[in-house]
Formats: structure tokens, C-alpha cells, sequence
């Protein structure tokens, strides 16, 4: 059974969606604060494959400390923050501490489910591809990547990826010196079917370089490609 954590303090809306994901077969497990969330993820032992946050949520830990508490301990979950139009740079806080991808309330139940079976797949084939991958590393300069145990090293000192990132950096490594649109990436990573936005691969490539470039802001790896979107160099 496909685990999904859902965070929202609003009981009408995490019935909404908590009845929605079970239709689509996923086991739905509820919390109404960010504090009660985490204390579920530590009784079922971590073994969530997805957790559904709401940004705003009262207690000591709102969305984005969750966000980033869940990332700090699991590096695969995938996780989607529910954002109100209103909380845009709160979206962008979210996917700059690890989130996968948000949605805008008020949402439909098709478009919810589709979001999350988005991300379920990225980590389902995250976790297929560490159990039988064909190629077991990838290098590009001073930096690898190791497919079946899915680390990232940088001169051999690891550097901590979420399955999002290590998905676009594969796709880079597979690409280095091509110069790849946005939308390429978005439907290379998020899938042919997702109705986001462009602008979450600006954000997680604005999350990449600070992880590996030695000079974010004056990239040498990661190039802009103006009008386009992004480089791999080495």
C-alpha cells in the first residue's frame, strides 16, 4: 500500500483530500499540526513514501519546518506543500527547503491526486532504479553519481540530493554541454503530465547550485542559458 502523510489543520480540507487519495489507493494517515505529522512519521518509522503539508498549520513547526525536518531525515519522500494564492514566496521557501512540488488551494480532486501520483512515481522509480540499476555511476569532472545506492559526490565528499535533484542532475550528466530548455526538464523530471509551473525548475535549480557550485551565484557548472534554460559544464 502506497503510505501518504497528510498535514492541514482545516479538518474540512484534510477530509477532502484524505478521502480523495484513499479512492486513488493510497493508505492516508491524518495529523492536524505540524507537531502531530512529525510524531506520526516517528510511530510508523519513517516508512511514508509521500507527505502532503499545508503551509500555514499552528504549533511549533508550520509546513516549511516540517518541510524541512522530513527532508533532514529522508531524502526520498516526496513531499507537496498545499499553498494558498497568497503565500507565493512561501511556495518558494517550501521547494527551496526540499519540497517536490505545491499545490494552490483551492484545488480539484483530479488535480490533487494527479500532483501526487506525480511525485509517487518519481520515488517509485527512484527506488526501482537503486534496486537494479544497469549503469552503477556516472561521472562528469569532479563529480559522480552513483545510481543504485543514489549518492552524489563532489571530489569524493558526498552532497545530500532529494530524488528530484538527483533526477535533474542525472538528466544533466546524460547531457553535459547541451544546452536544455525548461520545459525539457519539467517534462523530463516532473513527467509529460504535470501542470505545474515552469518556474519550480528555476527554484530547484537555484537549490542545486548551492549545493554544488563553489560560487552560487557566479555559476560555473550549472549555466544559464538565456531564453532557454540550463547548461551542464565541466
Amino acid at each position: 500500500m502506497k503510505k501518504i502523510l497528510v498535514a492541514e489543520d482545516e479538518q474540512n480540507i484534510r477530509e477532502f483530500v484524505v478521502i480523495n487519495l484513499e479512492r486513488a489507493g493510497y493508505q492516508a494517515f491524518e495529523a492536524e499540526t505540524g507537531d502531530q505529522a512529525l510524531e506520526l512519521y516517528d510511530q510508523e518509522g519513517g516508512a511514508f513514501d509521500i507527505a502532503v503539508l499545508d503551509i500555514m498549520m499552528p504549533g511549533s513547526h508550520d509546513g516549511l519546518a516540517v518541510c524541512k525536518e522530513l527532508r533532514r531525515r529522508n531524502s526520498s519522500i516526496g513531499i507537496i506543500m498545499l499553498s494558498a494564492k497568497t503565500q507565493e514566496m512561501d511556495k518558494v521557501s517550501g521547494l527551496m527547503m526540499g519540497a517536490d512540488d505545491y499545490v494552490t488551494k483551492p484545488f480539484s480532486p483530479s488535480e490533487l491526486v494527479a500532483r501526487v501520483d506525480a511525485v509517487y512515481r518519481r520515488v517509485a522509480q527512484a527506488a526501482e532504479s537503486k534496486e537494479g540499476a544497469i549503469r552503477d555511476e556516472l561521472r562528469s569532472g569532479e563529480f559522480s553519481l552513483n545510481l543504485r545506492n543514489r549518492s552524489f559526490l563532489k571530489n569524493g565528499k558526498p552532497i545530500e540530493l532529494t530524488q528530484v535533484e538527483f533526477q535533474i542532475m542525472e538528466y544533466f550528466f546524460s547531457n553535459s554541454g547541451t544546452a536544455l530548455a525548461r520545459s525539457d526538464i519539467l517534462r523530463h523530471v516532473w513527467g509529460p503530465s504535470y501542470v505545474g509551473e515552469e518556474k519550480i525548475v528555476d527554484v530547484n535549480i537555484r537549490r542545486l547550485r548551492m549545493k554544488v557550485e563553489d560560487e552560487p551565484s557566479s555559476p560555473k557548472h550549472i549555466v544559464t542559458v538565456w531564453g532557454l534554460g540550463y547548461r551542464w559544464d565541466v
